[in-house]
Formats: C-alpha cells, sequence, structure tokens
C-alpha cells in the first residue's frame, strides 16, 4: 500500500520516523533552534541559562510523547493556556503590577522595534513565555502538520524580529528551516523519496549565499557579532561611522563597533559654573557584545532625586549650535529649565532625553547635584549597596570567561576597598592598553576579547572592560556615555565638537551615589582628537569653529577660583600606617614586564614591550565573511547548508561524477602489488573505453587491445595483470612498472 494514503495528522513514534520525516523534522528543529537560540541569549545576559534549558527540554519531551495521544485541538488549548499563565507569573513577579494600558502600550512598542533586552525582568519573561511555542511547534511537526507547525514557529520567530532581538543570521536559519519543513512536508504526505528533495537543497544554498550579500530581513543591534548584521547606527549631525553616531545617538542600544572616526563639528556650547562630562545617557545591562538600557521612559514632572550624600549645585545653560536630540547635563541633574521641560524625559536610570529636537540656536538651562566626597570618604563607604542597585548593576552574561574574574582579583590583590578596587582597575587600563580608533569588532565577549586578545581600542572598549572587571567582583558599574568639558572659551564656557563623545565608568557607593572613573588614555585621546581638528582647520571647515574658537585656548586667570574637586580629580587620601598604598600609576618597575601571575606584584600586571599580548586585536577590520574567526554555530550550519545545496547541485550536473573520474583515472595510491597491477588494469580499460570502446562480454583483454590497436605498453600492463590475477604472483617492480605505463596513457605525465 502506498504511503500516499497515509492520514495527514497520524502521529508515528520515533522508531517509525524514515529519511524523508526526519528531514521535515529537521526543518522543525532549526525553526525551533532559531528563535530558541534568541530566548537562551537573554537568559545568558541575565542570569543562569540552565533553568531555561531544563524547560525547554521538558516542553519538547512532553509534546514528543503527547503528539500521540493528545488531540489537536487540546494541544492548541494547551499552548495558549501555557503562554497567559506565563504571562501572568511573569506580571505577578513585577515589584508592582502596572495596569491593563502600559502593558498594552509595552507589547507594542516591542513589536515596533523595542528591544525585549529593554526589559528589566527578561529572564523571566522568557520563561514564562517560551513554553507555548515551543510546545505548539513540536507537537505541531510531530504530527504532521508541518504548515501548521511553521506558522507557530515562525510567529514567534516573526515576532522576535520586529523586536530587532534576532539577527540576520538566526532569521535566515529559521527561514530555512520552515522551507524544508513545508517542502519536504509535503514530499513526506505524498510519498516521495528523498532524493525528491535534491533541488531544494540547490535552492536553499542559493537562498544562503544570495543573502550573504543582500540581506533580505531585518535585524537588531544588540546582536552586533552577527557577520550578515553589523551594528549600524545614525549620526548626530555625522555619518554612521564615529564614535558620536555610535555613542551619543544610540537609544536604548550601544553596539560595540569595529573601526570609527572622530567628528570636529561644533555640536553645542555650554556655561556652567565648573567644568565636568556633560552626560546623556547610562547603560546597565552587558550583553557580551553591547550595552541595553533597561526600564523605561517617563515624563519629566518637575523634580528629580538629589544624591544620597553630599552634593554641589551646578548650575548649566546649554546653547544647540547644530539641532540636538539629546539633553546633556552634569551628573546627577535634578531640574530642567522651562524651555524644554515640556519635552524633557526622564529614563529609568533618572537621565534626560528630549521627545522630538533641541533646534540649532535654541538654549536651555539644566540644574545638577553633582556628588562631593573625598577619596577616604569614598573608601569608607562601605559595601551596603540599595537591592536594586546591587542586583541591576552586578549582573553579568552567564557565559563571561571566568579568566576575566581571576586576571581582576589578581589585579586588585591588595585592594581592600572597592574605591581601591576601581582605582587600580582605571589605572591598569589607562596604562596596560593603547587608545585607537583602528580596531576589528571582536566577535566574542567584548572585555574579554579587550583584555586577553587586543592591544588597544577606543573608549567604549576601555569602559565596557572596567564595567565588566568591577562586576566581576560584585562591586555596581555602569557605562555612561556623552561628552567630555569640551575646549574652554572663557572662565564659565565651553564648545563641545562631535568628537568630545565619549563613554566613561560609574560606580556606585552607598550614601554617596554614582561616582565617575575614566580609565582611557586621556592624553592619547585628545591628541587624536586635536589631529582630526588641525586637519578640518587646514581644509577651511567651516562648521568646526564658532566666533571665539580657533585662537589660543582660554587659561584661567590668577584671581579665578578653581572649580571644587570631585572625587574622580581628586587623589586618593594619604593612608593610616600599616595601610596598604594602592597606586595612582601602575608602571612597568624598572621597565621589566610583570607578568599577572607574579604573586609578589599581584596589583602591578604590565604588557611586555610589544604591546599586551594580543593575537589580534588590533588593526583594522579584516576581509573575508568571518573576519578570520570562528564562524558562530548559526553560520556553521548555514555553511554546511550550502556545502550540501553545492555538493547536489555537482552531482545533478554530472560535475561531481567528471570530477571523481579525473582524480581516479590520475591518482593511483599504492598498496600490495596484485592490487596495485589490477588497478592499473581497470584504469586502462576505462581511458581505452572513453577513447576507442568499452570491452564487450566475454571478450578477452588480449582480444580487446587487438581489436582497438593498442599499443606496447597496454599490452605490457595486460600481461602483468595476467600474471598477478592467474599465477598470483607479481613483484613490486612489475605492478610498478604497470602502474607508470597507466599514467603515461592516460597523459598524466603530458605523454
Amino acid at each position: 500500500m502506498s504511503t500516499s494514503t497515509r492520514a495527514p495528522d497520524l502521529p508515528l513514534g520515533l522508531g517509525d520516523v524514515d529519511a524523508v520525516r526526519a528531514v521535515a523534522l529537521g526543518g522543525i528543529a532549526l525553526l525551533v533552534s532559531a528563535y530558541g537560540s534568541v530566548f537562551y541569549h537573554f537568559i545568558d545576559v541575565t542570569g543562569e541559562p540552565a533553568l531555561f534549558l531544563v524547560v525547554a527540554a521538558v516542553t519538547l519531551a512532553a509534546a514528543t510523547t503527547l503528539s500521540s495521544s493528545l488531540r489537536l485541538r487540546w494541544a492548541a488549548v494547551t499552548a495558549v493556556g501555557l503562554l497567559a499563565v506565563g504571562l501572568t507569573l511573569y506580571v505577578l513577579s513585577l515589584p508592582r503590577q502596572p495596569p491593563v494600558a502600559p502593558l498594552v502600550t509595552d507589547a507594542i512598542a516591542l513589536m515596533t522595534g523595542r528591544s525585549l533586552l529593554q526589559v528589566t525582568n527578561v529572564d523571566l519573561w522568557v520563561l514564562g513565555v517560551s513554553p507555548g511555542p515551543l510546545f505548539l511547534t513540536w507537537y505541531l511537526g510531530m504530527r504532521r502538520r508541518y504548515v501548521a507547525s511553521v506558522l507557530a514557529g515562525g510567529g514567534a520567530l516573526g515576532f522576535l524580529v520586529l523586536t530587532t532581538d534576532a539577527s540576520n543570521v538566526t532569521t535566515l536559519l529559521g527561514v530555512v528551516g520552515g522551507i524544508v519543513a513545508v517542502a519536504v512536508g509535503d514530499m513526506d504526505r505524498r510519498g516521495d523519496s528523498i532524493a525528491a528533495a535534491e533541488p531544494l537543497a540547490v535552492l536553499l544554498a542559493l537562498l544562503i549565499v544570495l543573502s550573504a550579500f543582500a540581506p533580505v530581513v531585518p535585524a537588531g543591534p544588540s546582536r552586533t557579532a552577527d557577520t550578515w548584521s553589523s551594528f549600524q547606527t545614525g549620526g548626530l549631525g555625522g555619518s554612521a561611522d564615529t564614535v558620536e553616531a555610535n555613542l551619543v545617538n544610540a537609544d536604548n542600544q550601544v553596539g560595540i563597533a569595529g573601526n570609527l572616526s572622530l567628528s570636529p563639528d561644533v555640536r553645542f556650547r555650554v556655561r556652567s559654573d565648573s567644568s565636568d562630562y556633560w552626560q546623556v545617557g547610562a547603560f546597565d545591562r552587558y550583553t557580551g557584545d553591547g550595552w541595553v538600557r533597561t526600564g523605561s521612559r517617563r515624563s519629566y514632572d518637575g523634580q528629580l532625586d538629589d544624591p544620597p550624600g553630599r552634593s554641589r549645585t551646578v548650575s548649566q545653560t546649554y546653547t544647540a549650535v547644530e539641532d540636538l536630540r539629546v539633553l546633556p547635563a552634569a551628573w546627577k541633574p535634578v531640574s530642567v529649565g522651562a524651555s524644554v521641560s515640556d519635552r524633557a524625559q526622564v529614563t529609568d536610570l533618572d537621565g534626560l532625553e528630549v521627545d522630538g529636537t533641541v533646534s540649532s540656536g535654541e538654549a536651555f538651562s539644566v540644574t545638577s547635584s553633582v556628588p562631593v566626597a573625598s577619596a577616604e570618604e569614598l573608601r569608607e563607604a562601605g559595601t551596603d549597596y540599595p537591592s536594586e542597585v546591587e542586583d541591576r548593576h552586578t549582573r553579568l552574561p552567564s557565559s563571561t570567561p571566568d579568566r576575566v574574574a581571576e586576571r581582576t582579583e589578581r589585579i586588585t590583590a591588595n585592594a581592600e576597598t572597592p574605591y581601591d578596587t576601581a582605582r587600580v582597575v582605571e589605572r591598569w587600563l589607562e596604562n596596560n592598553k593603547e587608545y585607537s580608533l583602528d580596531v576589528q569588532r571582536p566577535r566574542g565577549n567584548v572585555a574579554d576579547e579587550f583584555l586577553f586578545e587586543m592591544d588597544a581600542g577606543y573608549c567604549t572598549y576601555f569602559a565596557t572592560a572596567m564595567v565588566v572587571m568591577l562586576r566581576s567582583q560584585d562591586i555596581p558599574a555602569r557605562m555612561a556615555v556623552g561628552y567630555t568639558s569640551g575646549e574652554r572659551v572663557a572662565e564659565d564656557e565651553w564648545v563641545v565638537r562631535g568628537y568630545n563623545a565619549h563613554a566613561w565608568v560609574e560606580a556606585y557607593f552607598p550614601e554617596v551615589g554614582w561616582v565617575r572613573f575614566d580609565p582611557t588614555p586621556a592624553d592619547l585621546r585628545r591628541a587624536a582628537e586635536q589631529e582630526q581638528l588641525s586637519e578640518a582647520r587646514e581644509n577651511n571647515r567651516t562648521d568646526v569653529d564658532v566666533n571665539d574658537t580657533g585662537g589660543p585656548e582660554w587659561t584661567p586667570s590668577p584671581t579665578a577660583t578653581p572649580a571644587p574637586l570631585t572625587p574622580r580629580e581628586d587623589q586618593p587620601a594619604q593612608e593610616a600606617p600599616g595601610q596598604q598604598t594602592i597606586p595612582d600609576r601602575i608602571t612597568r618597575p624598572g621597565g621589566t614586564p610583570v607578568s599577572d601571575g607574579d604573586p609578589e606584584n599581584p596589583s602591578v600586571i604590565t604588557a611586555p614591550a610589544n604591546g599586551s599580548g594580543a593575537s589580534d586585536g588590533s588593526g583594522g577590520d579584516s576581509s573575508g565573511p568571518f573576519d578570520r574567526r570562528p564562524p558562530t554555530r548559526e553560520e556553521a550550519t548555514l555553511g554546511a547548508i550550502v556545502v550540501l545545496g553545492l555538493v547536489v547541485g555537482l552531482r545533478r550536473t554530472g560535475l561531481t561524477g567528471r570530477a571523481y573520474r579525473a582524480v581516479w583515472l590520475r591518482y593511483q595510491p599504492t598498496k600490495d602489488p596484485e592490487t596495485d597491477a589490477e588497478r592499473a588494469f581497470e584504469r586502462l580499460e576505462s581511458v581505452l573505453a572513453e577513447r576507442h570502446r568499452p570491452r564487450r562480454p566475454g571478450e578477452t583483454p588480449r582480444q580487446y587491445l587487438a581489436s582497438i590497436g593498442a599499443d606496447e605498453r597496454a599490452a605490457q600492463v595486460a600481461t602483468i595483470r595476467e600474471r598477478a590475477r592467474y599465477a598470483g604472483r607479481v613483484t613490486r617492480e612489475e605492478a610498478d612498472e604497470a602502474v607508470s605505463l597507466v599514467d603515461d596513457i592516460v597523459g598524466w605525465r603530458g605523454a
């Protein structure tokens, strides 16, 4: 009876799976692994993924078991029930259960480009939501409902595409899996053989190759390691390849980029009581290859909280020279002037944003309460962190290599307080890594790559590495972005250019608040900035200067009152007798490198004379699809499909057969004399059949060679073969002679 009469939804046990159905289920598995890998990435970033793997395994096992007994209707009810229960548990787990309206608003935001990584408790969301689609997709596949299975799995993957969390490679993998499941599943229902799927393999290989050059699916910027979806971001009045565009205009996500440039264009002027870093945002969630700001925005209601400790008031007035889409402010902002108060928004990290644009020429004011604490006060701050701060700002992806924490522990072995730890890490990075804008974007964990595989980087790399190193020691830290103070043009005024865009580190101290640290080598960074400005002026650029710039830099008058020192500008206080001194500058003692494992110098780590021992971290981006680095699992899977399609295509065109024959005729490995003599005669027969005619049945070799007029070389080969076959004896020299004669006849030696 033909298998084509099989009921379309008849479940079969795993023991009944034939080759066609196995391939169709393989397509479903690819689709499941595509969106499942995104779920796994969420859990990896926020917590331990082991629980998710257990939940996924139990869900798939249940779907497999129930596919033979549970009706389709009840399976759908089960999947919807799992989804509803999961979402309910997620909402109940939130500190404050929001009303329905914000939930609907958040859902719409997610489907229009907001990454799920911005959800504060995304790990709980994944554990609640993932069982539903996993169960239904695999259950339908086991029931041979391949189209319905692909629709269920495609819906889950499509949602992740809308949230920009599924990369191009991941999405393409899911698309390929869906195509395989539907096409081969249809063959399974008709009872076709697996050979009928060969054209499909060729078409899929072409689809994958073409998509590598012209991606057709959107991808999220959070997965920057993706070969086919490099992070791009629009500029702030500049191109997308500048540090400013990558950092300041990054909205809620910062991707770690490769080669970037500096923009010397003037952005704004600021009148302030003192110089500072003009912050435009902070990021709390480290993904391994970038940064995400979690939480949502709220409208500015007239006042923000002061920092928990002592502070000094700093009043600032900003005037936009070009249109701005940010609200810079010295940390910590507490109020905004009336001109932008109706457009100002407050992030979940107490930063300021603007809904719309601050137009060129428009001015606005900000008042900040800048934390003030001495080095000794910071040393005595302790570790009694607020639970919300500690939970949010000490998390690291579970995939972060252990060697990051191990190296940090060795560097800071003599540090007795979090402040000392931060100072040592800051100075170690400043002294052991070079500043460069010409770097290769890492494919793995950025902090790990920068510490162990790279010689140089720019501010994003330095800040990322320091935050991860501090978090590995359970010190709350985050990355902040904005602008350095800029060019001083008067006692209380600065001009800020695009190249002043910068990333730095903020560490939290109880009863003080967030305190700035900057591990990027300042001298090298400023030199790069001045080089860009000088080049722009030489090219007569008019957008790099305003009326009071371009001449000698303004210097304070002798009577000017210096601004109060902040903790990050101050020097450590004198330690009590017997207390370990943490050096401000970590140097190479006597110019001799000290390894990071030296027990006598655990806090002094230096680089060899040629850098930090990096193997391939600096320099320009390399060419090639994988940047000279191992492909990801998704890329390897797609590559295997391409190879399979290529082999199938070559076989169907006959090229593989001809290629095999060409190699077989021209290459004969050495074995025993009898086998070699027989193989030599087989090669002779094959080439003579092609040039003359095949040997007829019953025709002896001698008769055949005589009828086609073969030369003495062929006759000698036949004689040696007769000795091997009928006499059972042939010498090594005779066998080698037969092989050599056939090589001449084939033309291997040009004969």
